[in-house]
């Protein structure tokens, strides 16, 4: 019974006070939207790389492949079997942007293909194409069945009608299945320019990806944490308002473990309705923010990924669960401070107020020492569990200190005020910061992370408009069909008087490292266009000249190679003479000379180039290779084309990235917005006597709009040289760690300026409800202080 009319003392609070139940409903809800909404994008990309590697075996089986320009034949497929190898061809190409592969239902084994394919060699039906439900509609004029799992963006059929399909007489690669007989040939004695690759116990894709969706939950966990400080400023501003009534039951007999109890469960209960408030919002998210991750995933990395969401257990239950976790880290540490205090101090005002200053000055010091510990974690940060510790400890250690630093300069703003009103105006902002230095770490949180992004993707993108000036060099691109139309192509071309760079490359291992490698003509056009991290003097007349190499910057650090160090390729022994940015790339590759790369690749036959011409003679060129070769226009690309292209990807692998920082703004506006209307109510007592003053309630209100944006251009000034750090640490750590290549690293003032303005507006926007309200209350409201002095 009496824990019953206790709970019903406590929710009582919340029956008068709806709006401050509705934030922190509302807060935990975003927060725990936000988390859950990147999760479930990052769990149907991991449910599409399983099904794709499901469907293709990958992962699960060796396989056999052809380096570039080399064919693999349905003849090297037979004469392997012929030899005992227990192989199993397979053909793969895009048919209306669908991904077509072809598997032959004799050899396949059990579970290639996926779902329905994989049915008895009895049952099977030749002229039936498998397709995942979101390709069907791409396939109609091949009449597809649909099957869930196919890989999303995937059709799989019999090898032969594939081909047909394809026009496509040789094979992809070859399954070599498990359990290979004893005593069979190696390879090497079969076809010796043919590669084995070992599976690697997982999606290729997966690995491969694995950084931008760490980098995406790196963001949901900001979003998450700017949220629990809405969470966190909401609860304690409700324990304050309760505090006469905690006194009041402890002084009653009530135990402080059933109050807590109650409280708990209290926390519990809004935690749950937030929790699936939330995760229905995240949802709403996800599938907003999912065809641009999809695009940005096949764009970059060649992934496809369902456009659509699909409702998995994993990601709603994380999203209570977090939800819970997230619910009782914001209210700890209001349970500590109550289980500390003596029964009849519970009530007093003081004794809160000294607990919280005490409290500001010990976060100001972990805050200190987080930011230490940053500075030498960055001496020696290396990968990208590392790198997000780091990133971790800088925003918390500034999110820490922040309210310590706001203090100080609000403390010399009143040291330098002569007015009365403008001592009282400094001393009353520094009244109001414990109750406002929640919503503003959660400002600073949005805002040094919107800067820090902001300067790497515009670092990124100098960077790589510049990369891309330097690389794609020539006027005009061709790709041939076939090796028998390059032949011919290169001939036409030299009868055409232009210069013909032909782009060869061959997998290689390089120090352990998968790589590619090239071997250029010795043509003006590298010498005059490429640019190099680092190098020795003159190092393309080394390559060229057969007395070095040179690499790119993901195979220089994943290798952990040096300028001047020795590598084994092409069946010599060189040294390292250049290192140039390859932005965009996940793959180490090698430059040699192309006297060395003929010797050990006699066969290769290029089949794609680069096409040194006039601009104004590019159309007419198309025009001529059309007429005398039967050359399709589309099979040559300029020079614009691909740039376009290029930066198209860009934009879209960043559009996720930029959604979220608007998202992290806005609820880090939000915060501000809860925290003073919930402060409005409370500030009754310090306003009425200025009123009673002479001050009108107008002037009272702007007030009150100035204050808020003192505080928001205060905690401004201090995101921007950590928001600067934090772009450091992208560009120096993570994108090394991530992506295997440095970044240098631009300012953008005008970017920052636009944060500022924005950041400043939220506030303004923020402000403005409760000084509305303020500049009408009722006299008798502000009269009614000094009837009920507190």
């Amino acid at each position: 019974m009496m824990l019953r009319t206790v709970f019903g003392a406590l929710w009582g609070h919340w029956r008068r006070n709806l709006l401050q139940l509705f934030t922190l409903i509302a807060g935990l809800a975003l927060a725990t939207a936000l988390w859950s909404g990147v999760q479930a994008i990052n769990s149907e990309a991991r449910a599409s790389y399983q099904a794709a590697a499901d469907t293709l075996g990958e992962g699960s089986y060796a396989q056999i492949l052809a380096p570039e320009g080399v064919k693999l034949t349905i003849e090297d497929f037979v004469a392997l079997r012929r030899a005992g190898w227990l192989v199993t061809p397979v053909i793969e190409g895009r048919y209306n942007g669908v991904r077509l592969i072809g598997v032959d239902p004799l050899t396949s084994p059990s579970g290639l293909g996926g779902g329905d394919v994989s049915v008895d060699v009895g049952d099977f039906d030749p002229r039936v194409i498998w397709a995942n439900p979101d390709a069907v509609d791409q396939l109609q004029d091949l009449n597809p069945m649909s099957s869930a799992d196919i890989a999303p963006n995937t059709a799989v059929g019999d090898i032969g009608r594939v081909s047909a399909i394809l026009e496509q007489t040789h094979l992809s690669r070859l399954i070599v299945l498990p359990n290979q007989p004893d005593g069979i040939p190696d390879l090497v004695t079969i076809r010796p320019d043919l590669l084995i690759r070992q599976p690697q116990g997982g999606s290729d894709i997966a690995r491969l990806t694995d950084s931008f969706h760490l980098n995406l939950t790196a963001f949901g966990f900001l979003s998450f944490a700017v949220g629990i400080f809405i969470v966190h400023g909401a609860v304690g501003l409700a324990f304050e308002q309760r505090r006469p009534m905690v006194r009041t039951l402890r002084a009653l007999g009530v135990p402080l473990a059933a109050l807590l109890r109650l409280m708990a469960l209290e926390m519990v209960v809004f935690a749950t309705i937030a929790g699936a408030v939330g995760v229905a919002l995240g949802y709403v998210v996800a599938s907003l923010l999912l065809p641009d991750v999809a695009a940005t995933l096949r764009g970059l990395y060649g992934a496809d990924v369902a456009g659509s969401l699909s409702l998995r257990p994993a990601w709603w239950a994380t999203g209570l669960g977090i939800a819970l976790v997230g619910a009782f880290a914001a209210s700890a540490g209001v349970f500590f401070q109550l289980s500390r205090l003596q029964p009849l101090d519970s009530g007093k005002a003081r004794a809160w107020s000294m607990m919280a200053q005490h409290r500001q000055s010990r976060l100001g010091l972990i805050g200190v020492a987080l930011l230490i510990t940053a500075a030498f974690m960055s001496r020696n940060a290396d990968g990208l569990v590392i790198g997000f510790a780091l990133l971790g400890a800088l925003l918390l250690g500034g999110a820490l200190l922040l309210p310590w630093v706001l203090g100080v300069v609000l403390r010399v703003g009143q040291m330098f005020a002569h007015s009365a009103m403008s001592q009282w105006f400094w001393a009353d902002t520094r009244q109001q910061l414990p109750g406002l230095s929640l919503a503003l770490m959660a400002l600073l949180l949005a805002m040094s992370a919107n800067i820090g992004v902001s300067t790497m993707v515009s670092s990124f993108r100098l960077t790589f408009i510049g990369f891309l000036d330097q690389r794609l060099a020539s006027e005009l691109y061709f790709d041939a069909s076939s090796a028998e139309q390059a032949v011919a192509f290169e001939a036409f071309a030299t009868s055409q008087s232009v210069d013909l760079l032909p782009i060869e490359q061959v997998a290689v291992q390089v120090a352990g490292v998968p790589a590619e490698l090239y071997g250029p003509v010795d043509h003006p056009t590298y010498e005059g266009n490429w640019r190099f991290v680092a190098s020795v003097p003159e190092p393309w007349a080394l390559v060229h000249s057969g007395r070095g190499v040179v690499i790119n910057e993901q195979l220089f650090y994943r290798a952990e190679l040096a300028l001047g160090g020795q590598i084994a390729v092409a069946d010599v022994t060189l040294p390292i003479v250049g290192i140039y940015g390859d932005y965009g790339n996940p793959v180490g590759q090698v430059i040699v000379g192309r006297d060395h790369f003929v010797a050990a690749y006699p066969d290769i036959q290029a089949t794609s180039y680069g096409i040194r011409i006039g601009s104004q003679d590019v159309p007419e060129f198309i025009e001529r290779a059309a007429t005398e070769m039967g050359i399709e226009s589309s099979q040559f690309i300029n020079q614009e084309q691909v740039k376009a292209f290029s930066l198209d990807v860009f934009e879209r692998t960043f559009s996720v990235t930029g959604a979220l920082n608007v998202l992290t703004l806005a609820v880090a506006s939000f915060a501000i917005l809860m925290s003073l209307l919930t402060l409005s109510a409370l500030r009754l007592p310090q306003l009425a006597p200025v009123w009673a003053l002479g001050q009108t309630r107008r002037s009272l209100a702007w007030r009150e709009v100035l204050r808020a944006v003192l505080l928001a251009a205060l905690t401004v000034v201090f995101a921007i040289p950590l928001g600067i750090v934090l772009a450091y640490v992208l560009l120096d750590v993570i994108n090394v760690a991530a992506f295997g290549w440095r970044l240098p690293m631009y300012l953008t003032p005008q970017n920052y300026g636009v944060l500022v303005m924005q950041a400043l507006i939220a506030a303004v926007l923020a402000a403005a409800w409760p000084a509305w309200r303020l500049a009408r209350i009722p006299p008798t409201e502000l009269l009614k202080v000094f009837a009920n002095e507190r």
